[in-house]
């Protein structure tokens, strides 16, 4: 549904066009401690990296995103198909969603999900690690070819002990192994030079004894003509005993090369003593996963004021540097918010706080740590207060993962585009003045840019480049973005990121709006003036509700989750170790000008607070408050220079002039 409180509606449909319901038994997290991969979080991380005797492969994943829930079966049998390889390379993951993870997610520069990346065994100094093979498929038999290309690139210096040599040997060694008896079997798999079943194999083995794994390629002609092989890839055994030959009754598969040569009698797994790992993450919030009764017929503050949380200071705050198009659509989008957004008092003058600053820095770029600062209020201005945590109503989900953030994003996006609709001159003065696709490009270049679903984000812009264009009013830009959810839910009805007890279906439903429904010769048609009519009302203003809101919204100060340093991680002096930036910085910046009214009220209270100028010149309140400040200081320090020499030009006299006795 519609991201307003309908059902189905509600989830991004940004998501890809998934395929399968969610199979029976699937657990509620997308993964699980009985996953066959180690669960990581902020704390686990930087211990599991830190001086490693083998090497990682990490998927920096977001449990809402639906590109992730869609690739985390084929992760997880990754993981089990690997797992043999365990003491060469491990596999992990980390859920930079659960915002306890948030400043980690950011440090090693996640940005987009999923994310993946290599870590070289025997890591001491913080390094964000290798980026998985660009443009490189992610099925599991690619991503075990690009494990093996990884290791075998690694230097000497950062191979796993536990990691064989994977290169082939000569015709001549092989001539060597067979005759010489040795306690163990030796198998030596031929295959051509761009064949990886061979180091597969061997990786198989790192865990087993009893058995020794080689490979060999096929250049040498008469070597495979002597020994019988005729095609490859083919298994050559040597035994204990001394006897040889070639296995023939299999197909030139790795799994089945791997499956008979462990039934092999004395080839068995080697007992190893590792210390174990904290496996468990921790848990997002409680008060989260407590199930809240609500009306679907509303929209509720709660959803909205959560979903500019976890976008503030979660989803942009993994772009540590704003700069070009990045600054630019984050400056464009809290314009949009500042002037649409139908927030409580509180929220609407961090807003306008947040616009203010940022019009008033000329600069090509601004770290973000700057601007959370004026979001988490560092400067404790009483009167702003945005929720530090997210409290879902409307988009909460049946289980951990479903819905949420993506549901709260598209209400918010709704709720603009009909603002828009509603306040036709909210936009004056403004850069979106006349443009009745300001809201459809504003989202469309925050989807781009910020969105942390890479798929999601490709798909929406494809829809946009499709029909964006054509939109010509404020009302069709309300249609617009409704037609296209409706469009996309449709494909994603029965998706993984499905959340059963809220289907996708067309959106309003019947029972919500019965005139929005109607037929054409027998063919379901939609009334698109009820729905217009329809999606005023609902993400209007006045119909918002405030129950479950955050009633803490005079509070000053935000606590932000504990974030464990990386390894070799070194934060400067003079910053602040969680923003980098000191807060006094940004109290000589933001001008303490905002209404002190803290009534409890809804509606568009804070257009009124609009950017002041001095006397149409440009100049913000900013400029004029330092202006003021450095006159006064500078007529107290000449008041206190004239003093002081006038009292000394007395003593003066006074010594010198003194009669002679």
């Amino acid at each position: 549904m519609m991201a307003g409180g309908g059902a189905g509606f509600l989830l991004l449909p940004l998501l890809l066009l998934l395929a399968g319901a969610l199979p029976p038994g699937a657990p509620k997290e997308l993964y699980s401690p009985q996953d066959p991969l180690a669960l990581l979080d902020s704390r686990s991380l930087p211990r599991a990296l830190n001086n490693s005797a083998s090497a990682w492969l990490l998927e920096f994943y977001s449990s809402w995103c639906g590109h992730c829930v869609q690739y985390a079966p084929t992760w997880r049998v990754l993981a089990g198909d690997v797992k043999d390889w365990e003491p060469v390379i491990k596999i992990g993951v980390l859920d930079c969603a659960n915002e306890v993870n948030t400043d980690v997610c950011k440090q090693y520069g996640i940005q987009y999900y999923p994310s993946f990346r290599f870590f070289k065994a025997f890591t001491k100094e913080f390094t964000q690690g290798e980026n998985y093979k660009s443009g490189a498929e992610h099925d599991v038999q690619t991503v075990r070819q690009v494990i093996i290309d990884f290791l075998q690139n690694s230097p000497a210096e950062s191979k796993p002990p536990a990691c064989p040599s994977l290169a082939p040997i000569e015709s001549s060694q092989v001539e060597s192994l067979i005759a010489v008896k040795e306690s163990h079997y030796t198998a030596v798999i031929y295959e051509s030079p761009d064949s990886y079943i061979g180091r597969e194999v061997i990786l198989d083995f790192v865990q087993y004894e009893g058995l020794v794994v080689k490979r060999a390629l096929d250049t040498d002609k008469e070597a495979l003509q002597k020994l019988g092989i005729v095609s490859v890839p083919s298994c050559y055994l040597i035994y204990p005993n001394g006897t040889h030959g070639l296995i023939n009754n299999l197909e030139p598969l790795r799994s089945l090369f791997s499956s008979h040569l462990k039934s092999l009698p004395g080839v068995r797994k080697k007992t190893l003593s590792r210390p174990e790992l904290t496996t468990k993450p921790t848990k997002p919030d409680k008060m989260t996963e407590t199930w809240k009764e609500f009306d679907k017929s509303k929209m509720y503050m709660a959803d909205l004021e959560s979903g500019l949380h976890y976008l503030l200071r979660v989803e942009v705050a993994t772009h540590q540097m704003l700069k070009g198009d990045e600054l630019k659509a984050f400056k464009d989008f809290i314009t949009i918010l500042y002037k649409l957004f139908p927030g409580r008092p509180h929220v609407a003058r961090l807003l306008e706080t947040l616009q203010d600053w940022l019009v008033s820095m000329p600069l090509d770029k601004i770290p973000y740590d700057a601007i959370l600062d004026l979001v988490n209020n560092k400067m404790q201005i009483s009167g702003i207060y945005l929720t530090s945590h997210v409290q879902w109503v409307g988009c909460q989900g049946s289980e951990p993962g479903l819905r949420g953030y993506p549901c709260s994003l598209w209400k918010l996006f709704h709720t603009l585009t009909v603002q828009a609709a509603l306040q036709p001159n909210a936009l004056t003065n403004t850069a979106f003045e006349g443009n009745s696709q300001a809201v459809l490009q504003t989202m469309r270049q925050y989807i781009k840019h910020f969105f942390g679903c890479r798929e999601c984000a490709g798909h929406f812009e494809s829809m946009a480049k499709e029909s964006m264009d054509d939109v010509k009013t404020l009302k069709e830009a309300v249609l617009w973005l409704w037609s296209k959810h409706n469009k996309v839910n449709k494909r994603l009805a029965g998706a993984a990121s499905e959340d059963v007890k809220s289907p996708k279906v067309d959106w309003p439903t019947p029972d919500m709006c019965p005139a929005c429904h109607g037929e054409v010769k027998g063919v379901h048609n939609w009334n698109e003036e009820e729905v217009l009519v329809f999606l005023k009302k609902h993400y209007g203003s006045k119909d918002i509700s405030l129950l479950y809101s955050d009633p803490n919204n005079d509070r000053i100060e935000v606590k932000i989750p504990p974030f464990t340093k990386p390894p070799g991680h070194v934060t400067g002096d003079k910053k602040d170790p969680k923003h980098g930036l000191k807060s006094d910085t940004l109290d000589k910046l933001v001008p303490d000008h905002l209404d002190k009214n803290k009534d409890g009220e809804l509606g568009a209270g804070h257009k009124d607070l609009k950017l002041s100028s001095f006397l149409g010149l440009g100049f913000s309140n900013i400029d004029m408050s330092l202006c003021v400040v450095l006159y006064i200081t500078s007529t107290l320090f000449l008041m206190i220079m004239y003093f002081f020499f006038k009292v000394r030009s007395r003593r003066w006299k006074v010594r010198y002039n003194r009669p002679y006795v």
